[in-house]
């Protein structure tokens, strides 16, 4: 969503990451220019402990000097990609240069105060884009009621994708499911690795494919996945692919599991949606924003192994439900989720900064974990 929304942004634009990585070659693909610049991306794993605290703090203070000279030289406007670099929201109010910042995170759990330190800096904002309606409500939440005010609500979307329907879905003897997207606690991959050992209990030939990695620092949920299958006698019927091209596992599989337990948007639901494959999400977020239940895909509730067997079998016994849930799917997205209509509501909703000329120079910032 970082790309699609840079090449939206009026003027000039050069995006800047923290460090080189995937994000970075993607940008070099699509000649957009990046540059570079260490600065504090906020990670649980960053604030682990106190001397890890006290080296954030000295990054962040650091950065945050560094930052406002930058903006103050080079940039009109200043764009942040996500809720987790304060930095750059804090050094173009220091600079005195009007800031959007685009929230792709939602923690409608977390605690009161955490949400409060989280969202503080949102109240410098000119203008705060939330990617769904229950990102805008956690939002609004933990800030004031100005700051809601300043909230405008743009879902994401993304190149719509000539996917076929999987005609011979249920006529193999085996079937594949798939889950895309980071490993981690909050996108329930475990769920679905114990959905996948109900199912074969029942005589059901399923297999799992888990496609993405963990953030680094979190190698510790990887390993857990992995005892787990084991544990479950799973091993030869699910694997770990590592994060690459996913496009080839939508091509290929029955049914795309989006089992998170959080979820503040879910794109993987709307690719699996333009790919043309039924969908079993749950009912978080996001995520019931984008399927309807029993139209567009099908949503169970976050943690209900039970209830996410019974979904994937539902779709596997009638093969000819499936491929109809997947049609509705798709034309719904191509409306509502395809990049031509996230581009008119990004245009729309950046339109309240009204004073910024065309060409005026602007700054992009990412956390880079993308």
């Amino acid at each position: 969503m970082f790309l699609e929304t840079v090449q939206e942004l009026p003027g000039t634009v050069v995006a800047v990451l923290p460090s080189e990585g995937p994000l970075a070659a993607r940008l070099r693909a699509r000649n957009i220019r990046y540059n570079v610049r260490n600065y504090p991306v906020l990670r649980r794993i960053e604030l682990r402990g106190l001397r890890n605290s006290v080296r954030f703090l000295f990054r962040f203070i650091s950065s945050l000097r560094s930052l406002a000279r930058v903006i103050r030289r080079d940039a009109d406007a200043v764009y942040v990609s996500t809720v987790t670099a304060p930095v750059w929201v804090l050094a173009a109010r220091l600079a005195g240069v009007p800031v959007v910042c685009h929230v792709h995170e939602s923690e409608p759990g977390m605690s009161k105060a955490r949400s409060l330190i989280l969202l503080w800096p949102l109240r410098l904002a000119r203008l705060i884009i939330a990617n769904s309606e229950s990102t805008r409500a956690w939002i609004a939440a933990g800030t004031n009621a100005r700051t809601a005010s300043r909230i405008r609500v743009v879902h994401n979307g993304i190149p719509v994708l000539a996917g076929r329907l999987q005609e011979d879905a249920g006529s193999r003897e085996s079937s594949r499911l798939i889950v895309v997207g980071r490993l981690s606690r909050g996108k329930g991959q475990d769920v679905a690795i114990r959905a996948v050992a109900l199912l074969r209990k029942q005589g059901y030939d399923v297999s799992l494919s888990l496609v993405g990695q963990c953030f680094p620092g979190y190698e510790s949920v990887v390993e857990d996945l992995h005892r787990l299958a084991r544990q479950l006698d799973l091993s030869t019927h699910v694997s770990f692919d590592g994060f690459q091209d996913p496009r080839p596992y939508y091509e290929s599989c029955d049914v795309v599991l989006v089992p998170s337990r959080v979820e503040s948007f879910g794109l993987v639901a709307v690719e699996a949606l333009f790919h043309r494959r039924p969908v079993v999400a749950t009912r978080v977020g996001g995520l019931s924003e984008i399927i309807r239940d029993g139209e567009t895909g099908l949503l169970v509730e976050p943690e209900a192994v039970a209830g996410l067997a019974k979904a994937i079998a539902t779709l596997l016994d009638d093969p000819v439900y499936a491929q109809r849930l997947a049609r509705q799917g798709w034309a719904e997205a191509v409306d509502r989720f395809s990049s031509h209509s996230f581009a008119r509501r990004l245009r729309s909703a950046l339109s309240s900064l009204g004073s910024l000329p065309d060409q005026s120079p602007g700054l992009a910032a990412s956390d880079g974990h993308h």
